[in-house]
């Protein structure tokens, strides 16, 4: 079993074109490391509906460049199968360790392979390589990031002709054909023949967002910025400064691109501590509002002043953002499909009904968000918001950014706040608090054992509430196709377990609607569902071992 693994290993190291994870293996190897080398030979990265996304390294199990080699050759049998052949593939990158060499990686195997392949000029946001796939009019993209996971991290996400990430059944069909890869000797791949596309595609995509803005309308809403060390930093302010907004304070610390996310422990605005130094920004600059992109800038979140905050200041829970862009644009008279993920908030479905709007729920992700037919907003609680779809069909932190800015700067002209118009929702629909229980495991047996429970036990009651209804989502319903998800309906309230699909995380939406029948029972509301969501998560935690 040890003579196998370490040949297997050696196999791997002749065929490894990176010195350093060469290196890297070599000493494995000569230490006899077999305990770490059965954990990097134990499978392959799975290719699935997020692409690949895994800790840097040597070996099958890690993101690396033999990983990406092959992705790449899998992705471009595919296309050609589909009968792309000479197609156009549009490839982007971030700022993470070895982004760079794979999307070079990449753009030399789709030329080998006899496609042709771009590149962006630069480290740019994810929403912009989205942009450039239907601008461009190409057959794929190919971003390379891991987004907010971790800085060992790195990602290789695909996107199709046009412009929304794969769905079933083309991962397996890709998957399938990177398993069909054979020895890497094989994988053509040429020194040059790709082109390194100019600043005039991020041009263009600035260009486009100026329409998700009203014409004319006040942009008078002054801002803290964190590009929580990602690449967002230079293209918000850009499209800032084209919409004619006061400039973004930066948080001087977390402006610049730096792999090693040095600031934070994760590069998540949603993480605790992550927004630390935007709100020490902003108690010295005195902002209308906080704006954080994630570091490949798909994300958006925001903060906004709360004198009843710890600090000062208050982060808006995904769900809440997505709730204010919806009342704005159904404001601005927003015609089209309003849609969200399962996971989030249901008060989206309440606006978009009583503004006579269509509405549609999907399984977790844009890739399913934003092909919704006739869309005109998406949103998912984890802080992704899809504000122009015909431009990009995917969640954009950057045109997220600006809708929230302009916004708040009609609210700031009628001397409100966004947590003004929270209380209106409250007061129009009932007052919608959303919560996560969301656990990180080293172990991934942890999940699948508390999913295994659920559904041999699941529960009857939580916080005294009685599950009225428990669905398996792997069954599928009605409007869903099938996924691995258990969702419980509750009196009053709403719960959904699902692994997460990028991270080893056990995940947990909960949801309670509290009625309110007027502005003075709002606190009470409030205190209500902060008492039944802390009573959900802590009886759902226990029926599920975690």
């Amino acid at each position: 079993m040890q003579h196998d693994l370490i040949a297997q290993a050696r196999t791997w190291l002749a065929e490894d074109p990176d010195p350093e994870t060469r290196d890297e293996l070599a000493a494995l190897i000569e230490a006899g490391a077999t305990q770490e080398l059965a954990v990097r030979f134990a499978g392959t990265l799975q290719f699935g509906t997020a692409g690949l996304r895994g800790e840097l390294g040597a070996g099958p199990m890690r993101m690396n460049r033999s990983v990406v080699i092959r992705a790449a050759a899998g992705l471009a049998a595919y296309l050609k199968a589909q009968g792309q052949d000479g197609g156009l593939v549009v490839i982007g990158y971030d700022a993470r360790y070895k982004s760079a060499d794979f999307a070079r990686d990449t753009a030399a195997v789709m030329t080998g392979a006899g496609l042709r392949s771009a590149v962006l000029p630069r480290p740019l946001p994810t929403p912009v390589l989205a942009y450039a796939i239907r601008h461009l009019g190409a057959v794929a993209g190919v971003e390379v990031t891991a987004s907010h996971n971790p800085p060992r991290d790195n990602g290789y996400k695909v996107y199709l002709g046009d412009g929304s990430q794969i769905v079933p059944p083309a991962d397996g069909e890709i998957a399938a054909a990177i398993a069909a890869v054979g020895p890497l000797a094989a994988v053509v791949r040429p020194e040059d023949g790709w082109e390194v596309l100019g600043e005039d595609v991020l041009d263009a995509y600035l260009a486009r967002t100026d329409a998700v803005l009203s014409a004319g309308s006040p942009r008078t809403a002054r801002t803290v910025y964190t590009a929580m060390h990602g690449v967002g930093a230079s293209v918000l302010t850009a499209a800032f400064e084209r919409a004619g907004f006061p400039a973004p304070v930066l948080v001087a610390e977390q402006a610049e691109p730096d792999p090693a996310f040095p600031t934070v422990a994760f590069p998540n605005p949603e993480e605790p501590g992550a927004m630390d130094l935007a709100f020490a920004t902003a108690r010295r600059a005195a902002p209308d509002l906080i704006i954080a992109n994630d570091p490949d800038a798909d994300r958006c979140a925001v903060a906004v002043p709360d004198g009843a905050a710890d600090g000062g200041w208050r982060m808006l829970r995904g769900d809440e953002v997505g709730a204010l862009l919806a009342a704005h644009l159904v404001e601005r008279g927003a015609s089209g499909v309003f849609a969200e993920s399962i996971v989030s908030s249901s008060l989206l479905g309440r606006i978009a009904e009583k503004a006579g709007l269509g509405y549609e729920e999907t399984l977790t992700g844009f890739k399913w968000i934003a092909r919704v037919d006739g869309l005109r907003y998406g949103y998912e609680e984890a802080l992704g918001y899809c504000v122009d779809p015909e431009g990009v069909r995917d969640k954009d932190g950057i045109t997220a950014a600006l809708l929230v800015a302009e916004l708040a700067s009609v609210l700031k002209e009628r001397g409100r706040t966004l947590l003004d118009l929270l209380d209106d929702l409250a007061l129009a629909h009932g007052l919608h608090a959303t919560d996560q229980l969301s656990v990180r495991v080293e172990d991934l047996t942890v999940i699948a054992d508390a999913m295994a429970r659920l559904r041999e036990q699941p529960p009857t009651a939580l916080a005294g509430l009685a599950v009225t209804s428990a669905e398996d989502l792997t069954r599928g319903t009605d409007r869903l196709p099938p996924t691995d998800g258990l969702r419980y309906h509750l009196e009053g309230a709403r719960v959904i377990v699902r692994p997460s699909g990028t991270e080893p995380k056990l995940k947990c939406y909960l949801e309670v609607v509290v009625p309110v029948a007027d502005a003075a029972g709002l606190p009470a509301a409030r205190a209500r569902g902060a008492e039944l969501l802390a009573a959900i998560k802590r009886d759902l935690a226990a029926a599920a071992g975690i």
